[in-house]
């Protein structure tokens, strides 16, 4: 399917500009291989233009342009770019599919949730109006006390390449909501659909300076935006390695973070499912957007008397997922976004095998794709908790299986990681589901499916998986600053000390 890749530039105080040393990256196409366009690459120079345009842009007119404007007023653009969004929904679909691989169904339908992130925001922006000056009860009647929320000001929002316009909205909707002025870095792996959203922003006369776009290599282009003195926050969403690292360069200024970062999620199977129901979310779980997902439940721990049936059935639904270029019809599987991640796919993979596991099913390249980063689903049995394949992220279609006898020792099983973005557990009997979602360590836990995701409901982790909840009115709070005001009300003296009248 032909499809056009529009050639931008960087996103500056609402103008596309030219990086200042005029370089630019290579975009290519994951499930062909081929050279499709080119992005600007920023360097530091042009992070120093974004952030000034960005200061300019809360302090213009004294605020009220955007920071202390009421909040229908920005919802008024948050809701003219869902609308623009939802125009061009097709248009960015192929784009999303082309970039970085996916089906594209699911790039249509993640377009549709990109939308639906800027149209809740808009309603949370005007509600925010009413939550100002919020009543603290105190103890003492000669005093009263209010909170405002403020927005902290400006904010650098670095993304990943998985799902490049939507991680993109749950940073860039809730800090505008907030009345924040944003600079976003998105990934250089998959950037295209970012800078259509700065031509949707033009488009609808967003103030100029308010989201600012900048392409470009992470240390290049990323490291300087989250070192910057007059950034006041850093939201990210990206690999517990860069994680660190920005939350280094932040604590020398201590500077506000928030991190949504690597996971190893497990998804626990009991006896006393419906095996295919169970199988289908298992595979939902793991190789949905081609197994790139930082909260994959690629960890399965099934019960030992089910263990060999529901592997068949699973290998069965495996084989069964349609794997081709993303715009041919019916495709669920597609590329993994570059050549330097197929080549640490199939690492993991070989090094599983070196280890003593057994690959059950795929973990080669399709026979019938030639080109492009096609990886099998992949399913590895005959697994220690020792091996790497347990205990590390792949980023990739790739499930690695271990097999339990009692609800205590599956716990165990599951809480045996670093990470702890997701949880999945599968089970009829809803109150042990109650009993096992509160003992799991994770940020997010679904029962009796995997992966499902709301813009209303709270998204973030634990331990090695950051800290911070994005999405719903948590995602908004990221972005506010508490103010706290108290007022002594009471027209008698203060009367500590003794007043010089009195003597």
């Amino acid at each position: 399917m032909a499809v056009q890749v529009p050639s931008r530039q960087l996103f500056i105080d609402g103008e596309w500009r030219e990086p200042i040393l005029k370089k630019r990256l290579p975009t290519i196409n994951p499930a062909t291989e081929e050279i499709i366009g080119n992005i600007p690459a920023a360097t530091a120079e042009d992070v120093e233009l974004a952030v000034a345009a960005a200061r300019r842009a809360l302090s213009r007119n004294k605020g009220k342009d955007w920071a202390t404007a009421p909040g229908a007023v920005r919802a008024k653009y948050l809701r003219a770019i869902a609308a623009k969004v939802t125009e061009r929904k097709t248009e960015l679909a192929k784009l999303e599919a082309i970039d970085c691989g996916k089906p594209l169904d699911e790039a249509v339908w993640d377009i549709e949730d990109v939308a639906g992130c800027f149209e809740y925001y808009a309603d949370l922006a005007e509600g925010l109006d009413a939550r100002q000056k919020a009543p603290v009860s105190l103890p003492m009647e000669t005093f009263k006390s209010y909170v405002l929320k403020e927005p902290i000001g400006v904010v650098g929002l670095i993304t990943p390449w998985n799902y490049p316009l939507l991680m993109a909205t749950w940073k860039v909707a809730p800090s505008l909501a907030a009345g924040c002025a944003a600079i976003l870095k998105p990934s250089e792996l998959a950037s295209i659909t970012c800078l259509e959203l700065a031509e949707v922003c033009r488009e609808v006369g967003l103030p100029p300076g308010v989201l600012n776009i900048l392409t470009g290599l992470g240390p290049e282009a990323g490291a300087p935006l989250a070192s910057h003195p007059d950034v006041d926050k850093i939201a990210f969403t990206g690999s517990s390695a860069t994680g660190s690292k920005i939350m280094a360069a932040a604590a020398q200024m201590v500077k506000p973070v928030s991190l949504e970062l690597g996971g190893k999620s497990p998804i626990i199977v009991f006896e006393d499912v419906d095996l295919d129901k169970a199988a289908e979310w298992t595979a939902f779980g793991c190789f949905w957007t081609n197994g790139q997902i930082c909260s994959a439940t690629s960890r399965l721990i099934v019960h030992e008397n089910i263990a060999r049936e529901f592997l068949d059935r699973l290998v069965k639904w495996t084989k069964n997922i349609k794997i081709s270029d993303p715009f041919e019809e019916g495709c669920r599987l597609g590329p993994v976004v570059s050549g330097g991640q197929y080549e640490k796919v199939l690492k993991f993979i070989s090094t599983a095998k070196s280890e003593g596991a057994t690959i059950l099913s795929g973990g080669v390249r399709p026979e019938h794709l030639k080109k492009g980063f096609f990886v099998e689903p992949t399913i590895i049995t005959d697994v220690t908790t020792s091996m790497q394949i347990w205990r590390e992220e792949v980023f990739g279609p790739v499930l690695c299986v271990k097999t339990f006898r009692t609800e205590e020792e599956a716990l165990e099983l599951a809480n045996d990681t670093h990470y702890g973005l997701g949880a999945a557990v599968i089970s009829n009997d809803l109150e042990r589901c109650d009993r096992v979602s509160k003992n799991l360590q994770a940020g997010i836990v679904w029962v009796n499916c995997s992966q499902p995701c709301f813009c209303q409901a709270p998204w973030g982790g634990n331990k090695r998986s950051g800290f911070g909840r994005e999405l719903g009115e948590w995602g908004l709070d990221n972005y506010l600053s508490v103010k706290q005001v108290t007022q002594y009300v009471s027209d008698e003296p203060w009367g500590w000390y003794r007043s010089p009248s009195k003597l």
